[in-house]
C-alpha cells in the first residue's frame, strides 16, 4: 500500500461505534407503538405514517447529499490551489503514477472525522438539533480537506465517473433495503464485524506496505459497505415505523442528521473503495 492509500483507508461506522441510537423508548409515547390497542400509536392512520416515513427518508438524504457535496467543494478546493494542498500533502512520483505523502496536518485530517463521529454518536442526545446540524457540517468539511489528494493521484475523468457509479450502486442498494421484506438484522451484524477487520487490516498495512493485502482489503471493505447500506436503510425505516416520529420534532430532526451520517459514511468509502479497485492514475502508463 502507497502512502496515498494510507489517506483512503476506509472511515470507522457510526454503527460500530455505539448502538445507542437504536430502538430509543425516549421516542415512544407510553408501551410499544404497536401493543397499545387503544393508545396514541395504535390510532396512527397507516397513510399518515407512510407520509411522514417518506418526509423523514427524504430528509436523511437530503442531509446526506448536503454533506457529500460540501466535502466535494472543500476537497476540489484544497486541491486546486497548490499553497493550500501543500499543507495538507506532497505529490510524489511512482512507478504506478501520482502518489501523495501527508503532512503533519494531512495526517490530522484524516483522523480528524473519528473525533467528529464519536462526538456525534455518543452526545447526540444532549445537543440541540441546530447543534449536531453544525458538527456535521462541519465533519462532512473536514471529510474534503482529508480526501483532497484524490485529485493529486487520479484523473478527474476517473473520479467522476467512480462517483456515478458509486451513486448508482448506493441508490440501487438503498432501495433494495428500503423495500426488501427480508430482515438484515445478522447481516448487519456480519458487515460490522467484517468493518472491524478491514479496519484493523488497513492499520496493519499501513506498516507492511502489501500491495495483495491492500486489494484484499479493497474487495472485502466494498462487500461491507454495501451490505451496511442495504442494513443501515432498512434499520432507518424500522426505526421511524417504531417510534412513529413526529415530524418536525426536535428529536426526530437529530435523529435524521445521526442517520444521514451513517449513510454518508458508507457512500464515501464506497467510493473511496470503488476509486482504488477502477481509478485511472495520474500519469499512470
Amino acid at each position: 500500500m502507497s502512502h496515498s492509500e494510507a489517506a483512503l483507508t476506509p472511515v470507522p461506522h457510526e454503527d460500530e461505534l455505539t448502538m445507542a441510537l437504536g430502538p430509543d423508548n425516549r421516542f415512544q409515547t407510553g408501551g410499544s407503538a404497536w401493543t397499545q390497542p387503544f393508545g396514541r400509536s395504535a390510532a396512527i392512520d397507516q397513510a399518515q405514517l407512510d407520509a411522514g416515513l417518506r418526509s423523514y427518508m427524504l430528509r436523511v438524504y437530503n442531509w446526506m447529499a448536503s454533506g457529500l457535496l460540501i466535502t466535494g467543494i472543500v476537497a476540489f478546493l484544497i486541491a486546486n490551489n497548490a499553497d493550500i494542498a501543500s499543507l495538507f500533502y506532497q505529490v510524489v512520483r511512482t512507478p504506478r503514477g501520482n502518489a501523495t505523502v501527508p503532512t503533519i496536518l494531512g495526517w490530522v485530517a484524516m483522523f480528524a472525522p473519528l473525533a467528529f463521529i464519536l462526538v456525534l454518536s455518543f452526545g447526540i442526545n444532549r445537543m440541540s438539533k441546530t447543534t449536531a446540524q453544525a458538527l456535521f457540517w462541519v465533519f462532512c468539511a473536514v471529510m474534503g480537506a482529508s480526501m483532497s489528494n484524490i485529485f493529486a493521484i487520479y484523473t478527474s475523468g476517473s473520479i467522476a465517473s467512480t462517483f456515478f457509479v458509486t451513486a448508482a450502486m448506493f441508490a440501487g442498494i438503498s432501495l433494495y433495503g428500503y423495500t426488501t421484506k427480508a430482515d438484515l438484522t445478522k447481516l448487519g451484524s456480519f458487515m460490522i464485524m467484517g468493518l472491524i477487520g478491514v479496519l484493523l487490516a488497513s492499520l496493519v498495512n499501513i506498516f507492511l506496505q502489501s500491495s495483495a493485502l491492500q486489494f484484499a482489503i479493497t474487495i472485502i471493505g466494498v462487500v461491507v459497505f454495501v451490505g451496511l447500506t442495504a442494513y443501515d436503510t432498512q434499520r432507518i425505516k424500522a426505526d421511524y415505523i417504531e417510534h412513529s416520529y413526529a415530524e418536525g420534532s426536535e428529536e426526530a430532526g437529530k435523529r435524521s442528521v445521526f442517520d444521514a451520517l451513517g449513510l454518508y459514511l458508507n457512500f464515501v468509502n464506497l467510493f473511496q473503495l470503488l476509486l482504488q479497485l477502477v481509478g485511472v492514475r495520474q500519469n499512470s502508463n
